[in-house]
């Protein structure tokens, strides 16, 4: 068996031109050398694998040719490498410095090209310093590393400073292009573009990854061999997802990601292509960026099929969901879910019908009043509407139907549908009752006061025209009724209160309604808290209260006085002896029982 070379040793380039994507930089070497205005010192920092090191070795042998030597001649004795990732210390430094006094046996020059030179030590830049910044006539130093920033600054200012970029897709493609043509091997197009683009501009890579997939597919290299090898997302299946997307074709999707993650991929690499596919179907729909699009000519093709069936709007919303995902991706628990729910929203941006201009909802607010519902059943209804809203307009005026506090009011939503013939009954029922209405202007007043907020210069001027209101409908005593009662009635009232307050589940008003006794003086119910904050809590159901009491003790002049105590202020017990002495006043044989068996506290 033949010993195999790898790609990247085997086509290494010899000359200048043969470089690939550093045209600037073997340009202006070239130049140097031909006008005699090389530096001593040259820096050559970019990616691995963009040709720093070959760049390097090309520019050695080339600068001791003068024309007289072999063709075959590698001036292999004037070159010497240093690996500065093992060799980084003071002592293999100072070695350097003692070889570079020797002047070359053949040719002008002695090149030495260190590689990896940030992993130098601090101690062995400082002792290069010197001999970097004036080095012998023969010698010529290239430092080659790809992370620049690690590099002391009075290195950097000795040395002339390159910088090799990426090399482009179209770069790499081509140049795998030609290997393959080299090689006997037939290989699609798109094959060699994912390569290129698996390389991430790193053409040695691109020449490994050449090697393998050949190696797996033989001297027929396609695109359904080489993403198999390198484990890639086709491409196919992004534009199978948009399909389906734009068709809103939920379940599809669904099943279509399932497949994706049981062949092994993962769905943040999914959602992140996904995204890049929809920037780049945005990119096909205007001729001038078009240009941006770095795939081949036949998937360039599809790509202008598929976003002639995309809108732009749709595009736009696209990507900014699945940016959305990407980013959430990493901190969320339930990956998969929020890939999934990422899916959805998509699959529903181009679904038919109304948008809705509220995210909450799925069916408007209007929906669920009485006259919405009412009118979208049969006419009988309908007309069981009006008349409803006729006595419920009534009802506005004079307050007959409440029959306590808690009853909603008719300004307030009603979520229950009701029939047309409970409408009717209802009606009828209102107006028998028309007659034994007691208009409570007052207590209308009270309430539509409470509601209104204090956040703000209109409600505050709302507030103020309630209070003119209230003041202005202040019924006459002879309408209202004012009947005597005695206090048991009204400790029965109170109770009854509670009792639906604590069925209503307000827990907390049940506790400081129960907290105490109220004591009534004349029409006048006085009630004492221990301390101001149990009082705001009572006064905040005070007109309810005071509307309940009112009503059903048919006495309309009933106030609430409610007072803080600071003598009702509980005191409790906090060290062991303050317990004891609290223990003790309930039960004074505890101390007889401490002193028979002399215990502590």
């Amino acid at each position: 068996m033949e010993h195999f070379i790898v790609s990247a040793r085997k086509y290494r380039p010899t000359q200048f031109k043969d470089v690939v994507g550093q045209q600037a930089i073997t340009n202006t070497l070239d130049n140097a050398i031909e006008n005699d205005h090389l530096a001593q010192a040259l820096l050559f920092t970019g990616p691995r694998g963009v040709g720093k090191t070959t760049c390097a070795r090309i520019l050695a042998k080339k600068i001791n040719q003068d024309g007289t030597e072999k063709e075959d001649e590698d001036f292999a004795f004037n070159i010497f490498e240093l690996d500065a990732a093992s060799n980084n210390s003071v002592d293999d430094i100072r070695n350097l410095i003692d070889q570079v006094r020797i002047p070359p046996q053949v040719g002008q020059y002695k090149v030495y090209i260190i590689d990896e030179v940030h992993m130098l030590s601090s101690a062995a830049f400082n002792a290069f310093l010197k001999t970097l910044e004036e080095p012998p006539k023969h010698a010529i130093f290239i430092l080659a590393t790809t992370e620049k920033h690690k590099i002391i600054p009075t290195i950097l200012s000795r040395c002339q400073i390159f910088d090799f970029r990426r090399i482009t897709v179209q770069d790499i493609k081509g140049h795998l292009a030609e290997v393959a043509a080299s090689e006997g091997i037939d290989a699609e197009d798109d094959a060699l573009h994912i390569i290129a683009q698996k390389a991430d501009g790193a053409l040695r890579d691109a020449l490994s990854i050449f090697d393998r997939v050949v190696s797996f597919s033989g001297k027929t290299l396609t695109r359904e061999a080489v993403t198999e090898n390198l484990n890639v997302l086709d491409y196919t299946y992004y534009f199978k997802v948009t399909e389906l997307l734009l068709a809103n074709n939920i379940p599809q999707v669904l099943v279509a990601y399932n497949e994706i993650l049981s062949k092994g991929f993962d769905g943040h690499h999914f959602i992140m292509g996904l995204a890049s596919h929809f920037r780049d179907l945005l990119v096909c729909k205007n001729q001038e960026t078009i240009d941006l699009l770095e795939v081949g000519e036949q998937v360039k093709t599809m790509y202008f099929e598929q976003s002639q069936k995309s809108d732009t709007a749709f595009l736009l919303e696209a990507i900014t969901i699945a940016n959305e995902c990407d980013l959430k991706y990493k901190t969320s628990r339930n990956q998969r879910l929020l890939v999934e729910l990422c899916l959805l929203q998509l699959a529903s941006l181009t679904a038919k019908g109304e948008k809705k201009k509220s995210k909450r909802y799925v069916i408007p607010p209007s929906q669920f009043t009485r006259e919405a519902v009412v009118a979208e059943s049969s006419p009988e209804q309908a007309i069981g509407s009006e008349s409803s809203s006729t006595s419920e307009s009534t009802e506005e005026a004079t307050n007959a139907r409440t029959s306590s506090p808690t009853t909603p009011t008719n300004n307030e939503i009603e979520t229950e549908p009701v029939p047309a013939s409970e409408a009717i009954e209802e009606e009828n029922k209102d107006a028998g009752q028309k007659d034994r209405v007691i208009e409570r202007p007052q207590l209308i007043a009270e309430r539509n006061a409470k509601k209104v907020s204090a956040l703000s210069l209109k409600s505050i001027q709302k507030k103020q025209q309630l209070k003119k209101e209230q003041v202005a409908k202040q019924p006459n005593q002879e309408n209202l009724p004012s009947e005597d009662f005695s206090e048991e009635a009204m400790i029965s009232a109170w109770n009854e209160y509670t009792a639906k307050v604590e069925n209503d589940g307000k827990y907390n008003l049940l506790s400081h309604l129960t907290m105490g006794v109220p004591k009534l003086d004349g029409s006048l119910i006085h009630l004492e808290f221990p301390n101001s904050t149990i009082k705001l809590e009572v006064e905040r159901a005070k007109y309810e209260l005071l509307g309940y009491l009112r009503e059903k003790l048919q006495n309309y002049d009933i106030d609430l006085s409610i007072e803080v105590n600071e003598t009702a202020v509980k005191r409790y017990a906090y060290t062991p002896r303050e317990k004891y002495e609290k223990l003790k006043e309930k039960n004074p044989l505890l101390d007889n029982l401490r002193k028979e068996f002399d215990l502590d506290i």
